[in-house]
């Protein structure tokens, strides 16, 4: 008979669940990808839009929080958003509760996509 943690639904659990959050251009989505071409369980949460501070916890409740951190003129800039100084500042008035409770926080402004992933990966491979 096939042992049962050989199945990947088996596998998926028993690997810890990463959410990745931060505000708009700072590359979530990006992270996510590399990571989940490595083989990890990775969340998207896009807590910046929502006004309920604890939604990170109560949707995802990922085992590793990771929060990317991005200024308002590179997160314009990345994602050629029209938007202002205050609404750049909301995201993170919104960002607050999980920054606060992040395993391993990272800003990606002065970073390419690959340092990103590769402090991540580093910081997965010191954690586990």
């Amino acid at each position: 008979m096939d042992d049962p943690s050989s199945h990947p639904i088996a596998k998926e659990k028993s690997q810890p669940l990463i959410g990745v959050v931060g505000p708009c251009g700072s590359g979530k989505s990006t992270l996510i990808a590399g990571l989940e071409k490595r083989g990890y369980r990775c969340r998207h949460i896009a807590q910046e839009h929502s006004y309920v501070k604890t939604m990170w916890q109560q949707l995802t409740n990922p085992d590793i929080l990771i929060f990317l951190h991005c200024s308002f003129e590179n997160s314009s800039a990345r994602r050629k958003l029209n938007w202002v100084r205050a609404d750049h500042e909301e995201q993170m008035r919104r960002l607050s509760h999980a920054l606060e409770h992040a395993s391993l926080t990272i800003d990606t402004n002065a970073l390419t996509p690959e340092q990103v992933l590769q402090r991540v990966l580093a910081y997965l491979q010191d954690n586990s």
